[in-house]
């Protein structure tokens, strides 16, 4: 079944928030909370629900604590770190989904989170797709000179199989927080796997990546 709340013309659920909650940079807990609170709000209250079901689907998951922190730590380019702040990375999807429960009731007191099945149907090409990437990306990530960064293309692989459509969208959010050259034909086959899922191509392409047209990938 379609999942709801999942065409608002912009980036959904997870990967959204990390892209919004680097601009402006907050660096506390309570200044991340705020803006929870308010991406949660957008929509008349519909990006929380997309947003509660991508934080349910890793809290019901095998991923540790310290996968969640770097596919955060990833997308956000560490602007807002979890590690330096000292939150743990089930402890913080924990309060995202809490935010999110307390908008959603706002408009209907009897809501009842639960965790929604994933759709495996694109697993294989999602993890085709990271690995891949994935001699660059650990290129970009792990020997950046600022922002360094290691195991994220384990913890990515690892969210493939739990959630190939939310694996997808923090892939395509580390590339763009690392800035990882990609070239026209692995753009052109992000659109078409972002489509395969029932992605808008403004959530594949939000005007954030780094393509070189001479790159052969």
């Amino acid at each position: 079944m379609a999942q709801p709340h999942r065409n608002l013309g912009v980036d959904i659920g997870l990967s959204g928030l990390i892209k919004w909650i680097r601009y402006p940079a907050v660096d506390s807990e309570t200044a991340g909370l705020d803006v929870v609170r308010s991406v949660a709000d957008r929509y008349d209250g519909a990006f929380a629900h997309q947003l509660l079901r991508d934080c349910l689907v890793l809290l019901d998951s095998p991923l540790s604590s310290r996968d969640i922190e770097i596919l955060w730590l990833a997308g956000t380019f560490r602007e807002f770190d979890l590690e330096r702040l000292g939150i743990d990375g089930r402890v913080w999807l924990r309060r995202i989904a809490d935010v999110c429960t307390d908008r959603i009731r706002s408009d209907d007191p009897s809501f009842a989170p639960a965790a929604s099945p994933a759709d495996d149907k694109a697993k294989e090409a999602v993890a085709a797709e990271v690995g891949s990437v994935g001699p660059a990306l650990e290129e970009a990530t792990a020997r950046h000179a600022y922002s360094p960064l290691d195991g994220v293309v384990p913890a990515l692989l690892r969210a493939v199989d739990v959630d190939p459509d939310l694996a997808f969208r923090l892939l395509l959010r580390a590339l763009k927080g690392y800035f990882v050259p990609i070239g026209e034909a692995r753009y052109e086959r992000y659109l078409a796997l972002g489509a395969e899922l029932g992605l808008g191509e403004d959530v594949v392409d939000d005007g954030d990546f780094n393509v070189w047209p001479d790159l052969v990938d």
